[in-house]
């Protein structure tokens, strides 16, 4: 395991729930964080969050706008990337006989390729860090073997694709020394969550952060839960 001082960290979907407790989190513990969102002007929080600490920068992004994320990488060309979380999703509601096809592109947009064209992007970035990592929020509700209670198409099987993606990645990206991994949060309690999430996003990303700072390259490629156990695919 590296351990480095301060890292640069860059968080996407930033503006609340678990973007936002990450960015907390790594600020407060005094890493530079690079925080995206699609609409700055509207992320109330985030924004205080960062007159509090200064070593919170606000970028603008929409995650389902590939062009976005590589002017973004562009702007940022010089950034050595430590850490790189993909957070940014959708949850549309959907059932047998109620999943708008339109809706279902949306999401696969957003929840699965995103993380691929960000890896694609920042590659340079993560690469110059010599032991960078890329972490996918994916959901135990994309795990096949899991699935007990059906329903949800959309959502299951965007977070499904996306722990594909990440599999792929974690071997095409070894070469470069960037440790790849899918990470459950938890049912938390989030505006996407809802209210009956069984932990908060304090307990969640404690969590999250422990088990990043403990990956390495011999666990890049897995599902892992915010509480280190492993998930079956």
């Amino acid at each position: 395991m590296h351990v480095q001082t301060q890292l640069n960290v860059m968080i996407t979907g930033a503006n609340r729930g678990i973007g936002l407790e990450y960015v907390r989190q790594y600020a407060q513990a005094g890493h530079q964080l690079y925080a995206t969102v699609r609409n700055p002007a509207q992320a109330t929080l985030l924004k205080s969050l960062s007159r509090q600490y200064p070593n919170i920068e606000i970028h603008t992004l929409n995650v389902a706008d590939i062009r976005a994320i590589g002017a973004l990488a562009a702007r940022l060309e010089s950034l050595r990337l430590d850490i790189l979380v993909s957070n940014a999703g959708i949850y549309p509601e959907s059932s047998f006989g109620q999943a708008d096809p339109a809706v279902w592109l949306q999401a696969f947009q957003i929840n699965t390729l995103t993380t691929y064209y960000l890896a694609e992007a920042f590659l340079p970035h993560l690469a110059r860090s010599g032991h960078a990592k890329l972490i996918a929020m994916t959901s135990k509700m994309g795990s096949i073997d899991d699935n007990g209670s059906g329903g949800e198409y959309i959502y299951r099987s965007t977070k499904t694709a996306l722990n594909m993606v990440i599999k792929s990645l974690a071997i095409d990206l070894r070469q470069h020394n960037i440790t790849v991994a899918a990470l459950h949060p938890g049912w938390v309690r989030t505006d996407m969550g809802g209210p009956h999430g069984l932990i908060d996003t304090d307990t969640s990303v404690h969590g999250l952060r422990r088990v990043i700072a403990q990956l390495d390259l011999p666990q890049s490629g897995q599902f892992i839960a915010y509480d280190g156990q492993e998930v079956p695919w």
